[in-house]
């Protein structure tokens, strides 16, 4: 049998290498936060690791929020598929 080459973006050992890369990078830059200089506005962004979980809060946040708006704008699977007639509107 001739199986068609995967490419490097379907083995997942890249997958795995890349999100492995991914968290070193941001537990790098995590530890690195205290050396970067900011001006502060509140008290609570002196607190180590703020940014970090502000940021990952609104990314929860939107993540969720497309799954409530995906609810609401969802079509059927045939709907583009379905005939209707030209003076109506849905069912």
């Amino acid at each position: 049998m001739n199986e068609t080459p995967k490419g490097w973006g379907e083995d997942p050992r890249v997958g795995n290498w890349l999100f492995r890369a991914l968290i070193v990078v941001c537990v790098v830059l995590l530890l690195l936060t205290p050396l970067a200089h900011h001006e502060v506005h509140f008290a609570w962004e002196d607190w180590f690791g703020f940014f970090a979980a502000m940021g990952f809060v609104a990314y929860a946040f939107i993540v969720f929020a497309g799954k409530a708006v995906r609810k609401v704008l969802m079509r059927d699977e045939d709907y583009y598929d379905r005939d209707f007639d030209a003076g109506q509107d849905e069912p």
